[in-house]
């Protein structure tokens, strides 16, 4: 297959950060790769005759990039991009005379199996590319977070004054949840991804009457092991792979969510505390410098959870082997959700390189609202008995800190452990499963 520009929007700004990530070209070479690989484990263990086996270039060869636009409008009439593109393949191999692997294309797979195979390396990809951004956030932060460990400021709840915190304990707040989410994604590739084999109606009944269970079961194993997925029974009905998926996005963009909307907070000119590294420009005002990866962020986690919603309501509407439209409503959920995702985490590693802490405004803040932050210090001293420890009056908010720096000391520890984990798999991980067995 050609070069293919991915899918960008316009109203969506940041998404050719995405390229590559289920966009119609990424999908269009996952369904090839999945027909391909499908046809090559046939030949392995002799399903299909050895004349079926696809030469250099595989099914790639065959289309080209106008052929994007004219599956996606013949979709249109079977409700999936699958029955257009194996009819195109095997017109194709026909044409290229080879004959019996245009008869054997495809055969004891059904759409579903090839739409969520190519669904599952999508997201495989969305997810290794969050994470790599991941592990370059709480790097960052954690280094911010260690800076300003012990720098005073005002906490506030409800958007109010209410007792004193550190800058410190307010970015391992964030930390922390970058963290959590990192741990929701991590989970997904320790458990692997499932490869989807079923067949029309899930049982693998075409694929078993012509090669008996046992070989059947080999060719569904080679398939997954070549792509590089868990050999699993067929989920066609039950959706928890794509939903887990969908979770663990949504939780990371909540994360990010709660740093940008802490950005613009305290960024606002009459607070000051914090402030990105470069702001974007304004079309009538000139110098004006808005938090533009911030908005960005924020925009990703308003969005996600009706991207979310989408795929567990499809997944409460599943009925029978295949579902009558819940099916056809993950897709473009997925695919947002997915590409709404790496999209962000390009925005938040950008974001935090240029986070500027302004200390000294913080600090300031805290002391000016001194009364205010230290109203509970003086209730509690009002209620000190004579113990040796007991609670006294005291204008100075940081004398009135608890356990904050051991708070952040905890989370400090915690992220120290991740950069670890996280160098030694880069530095272990094995070579790429190639494409085509």
């Amino acid at each position: 297959m050609g070069e293919t520009d991915g899918v960008t929007d316009l109203l969506v700004p940041g998404d050719h950060r995405a390229d590559g990530v289920l966009d119609d070209a990424a999908v269009l070479a996952a369904m090839l790769r999945v027909e391909e690989t499908w046809l090559a484990a046939l030949v392995v263990h002799d399903v299909a005759p050895p004349a079926a086996a696809l030469p250099a270039g595989g099914l790639g060869r065959l289309v080209g990039d106008g052929d994007l636009a004219v599956l996606a409008r013949e979709a249109d009439d079977s409700g999936n991009p699958v029955v257009a593109l194996v009819a195109l393949l095997r017109a194709r191999l026909e044409d290229a005379g080879e004959p019996d692997a245009a008869r054997w294309l495809h055969r004891g797979l059904t759409s579903q199996d090839v739409v969520d195979t190519a669904l599952v390396l999508g997201a495989r990809e969305g997810v290794r590319r969050v994470r790599l951004d991941l592990a370059t956030q709480v790097a960052r932060l954690a280094q911010v977070v260690a800076a300003h460990r012990d720098t005073l400021a005002a906490g506030r709840t409800l958007t109010q004054h209410a007792v004193p915190t550190t800058v410190g304990l307010r970015g391992a707040g964030w930390l922390t949840g970058l963290l959590d989410a990192d741990d929701d994604l991590a989970a997904l590739e320790a458990d692997g991804w499932p490869v989807q084999v079923g067949g029309a109606g899930g049982t693998l009944a075409a694929l078993v009457a012509q090669a008996g269970p046992e070989r059947a079961r080999a060719v569904v194993a080679t398939l997954a092991e070549q792509l590089g997925l868990r050999p699993v029974a067929p989920w066609h009905g039950r959706r928890r792979p794509l939903t887990r998926v969908g979770d663990a996005l949504t939780t990371t963009t909540d994360a990010w969510g709660h740093l940008a909307a802490d950005v613009l907070a305290l960024g606002r000119p009459e607070v000051g505390e914090l402030a990105e590294g470069a702001g974007g420009g304004s079309s009538t005002m000139p110098g004006k410098a808005n938090p533009v990866r911030s908005v960005l962020l924020h925009r990703a986690a308003l969005a996600a959870p009706a991207h979310l919603a989408t795929l567990h309501l499809a997944a409460a509407g599943q009925v029978e082997e295949r579902a009558d439209g819940a099916w056809h409503a993950e897709w473009p959920a997925l695919r947002a959700l997915v590409r709404g995702a790496v999209t962000a985490g390009g925005h938040a590693t950008d974001l935090l390189a240029g986070l500027v802490v302004h200390a000294d405004v913080a600090t300031a803040r805290a002391h000016e609202a001194a009364e205010v932050l230290t109203a509970e210090q003086r209730s509690m001293a009002a209620l000190a008995g004579p113990a040796p420890r007991a609670v006294t009056a005291d204008a100075d908010p940081a004398s009135y800190l608890g356990l904050a720096g051991d708070l952040v000391d905890a989370v400090l520890v915690r992220a120290a452990t991740h950069q670890a984990a996280h160098q030694a798999a880069h530095q272990t991980r094995p070579s790429p499963t190639p494409e085509v067995p």
